[in-house]
């Protein structure tokens, strides 16, 4: 069969022609039996995307879902893998169906992706992951270790160092005859675990075409990235907006997408030919690289009851609780500006946003008089530790 296309039909009919021991890894997100109809328009509403995720049973579905699992094993190479994407309305029975097929043997993992997406919509947890299965059809299969940074409490020296078992069995650092430490093998990092944190497109993303169940190029990436190489062929029955062929085509992989949808099959040729992909900063530049508020800074919005808001330059948080149903922002005055400058900034950030009550924390001390000819919306109330230092003024000795 032809390779690098995006193929319109029933997936069964599309991979029952595919020769057997050809594919290195299949990957699908199929319908997750939520029994509902799904739809979403892209970002200037000019196309509408829908698709029926209904079935008259739960054996109909799995009848479906056992069917493309069984063509899966044939066309996979020893060396091949299985990647299913799956929630939690049948995530349990697609397990029970992917052991049958391919045999609890050759599961390999339960990967976790995690992301966080805000909802007040529900009554109870929020949602905030999904699974997917990673089965191979051998234990012979390929796979690629990546690695990701220590967290920030690792004593990376200590990792550096050998180690042994000592007479008692426990584990000590290894030495010379000297006594020196020894230091061991080159470390490229911790190996990636089944637990991913990759954002979930978010509805501004270039990325985003309006297809309800897109998911990011950044998510197939790892996948393709731990089980193929260059010039392996990559087949996404499901193939939907087309998001696993993209990630095959940026990583010079071959592929081959199925979907019935022919709205669908167009979308996924459109992004091929675009190629579109959404850079994390998340990712890239890791999660400390978003968080500005020093420790005072947090402390001071503590005390107050109130979340932070980070990088930006007018508002510090917002107070946990409205103010006449409406969100509370509040300003701390940093070390090098003036009252009037944290009013001034704290308004510039409030603007169109008809918030009917406004903080400014005050950290300095300013002359009252100047104070009180400030003509200003804002509510102004003074740090705790500005109110000590006051009310101790002039009896603390150096």
């Amino acid at each position: 069969m032809e390779v690098n296309k995006i193929i319109h039909g029933n997936c069964i009919e599309i991979l029952e022609n595919i020769e057997s021991d050809k594919v290195d890894l299949v990957y699908f997100d199929p319908p997750f039996y939520t029994q509902k109809k799904h739809i979403l328009t892209n970002k200037d509403n000019s196309k509408i995307y829908e698709f029926e995720d209904k079935y008259a049973s739960l054996s109909e579905y799995l009848t479906l879902i056992e069917n493309v699992l069984k063509q899966s094993k044939r066309i996979l190479k020893n060396t091949g893998s299985i990647f299913i994407h799956c929630d939690k309305t049948a995530s349990h029975y697609i397990r029970t169906a992917l052991d049958e097929t391919f045999g609890k043997n050759n599961f390999q993992s339960e990967i976790i992706w995690y992301y966080k997406r805000w909802s007040n919509a529900k009554k109870g947890l929020l949602n905030s992951h999904q699974v997917i299965f990673f089965y191979s059809k051998t234990k012979n299969f390929k796979f690629n270790t990546l690695y990701t940074n220590y967290s920030a409490t690792t004593n990376i020296d200590q990792i550096l160092q050998d180690r042994e078992r000592n007479e008692n069995g426990k584990s000590v650092y290894k030495r010379d005859l000297s006594g020196n430490l020894i230091l061991g093998k080159e470390k490229k990092g911790v190996p990636l675990s089944d637990v991913w944190e990759i954002p979930y497109l978010n509805p501004n993303a270039k990325e985003r075409t309006g297809y309800p169940t897109q998911k990011p190029v950044l998510l197939l990436n790892q996948i393709l990235n731990i089980v193929t190489n260059e010039g392996d062929l990559v087949v996404d029955p499901f193939c939907g907006s087309g998001t696993t062929c993209v990630s095959a085509k940026s990583l010079n992989r071959e592929y081959i997408g199925i979907d019935i949808s022919k709205d669908a099959v167009q979308l996924a040729i459109s992004r091929l030919n675009e190629m579109i992909i959404s850079k994390s900063g998340l990712l890239q530049k890791g999660v400390n690289e978003f968080l500005v508020k020093t420790e005072k800074e947090l402390d001071i919005l503590k005390n107050v009851n109130a979340f932070p808001v980070q990088r930006n330059s007018g508002i510090d948080g917002f107070l946990k609780e409205y103010y006449e149903g409406v969100p509370v922002p509040v300003k701390i005055q940093s070390k090098n500006e003036t009252l009037d400058d944290s009013i001034k900034k704290l308004k510039r950030a409030s603007l169109g946003k008809n918030y009917n009550l406004k903080i400014v924390i005050q950290t300095k001390e300013i002359n009252l008089e100047k104070l009180f000819n400030i003509p200003t919306d804002v509510t102004i109330i003074k740090s705790l530790e500005l109110q000590i230092k006051e009310l101790t003024k002039g009896t603390i000795t150096k």
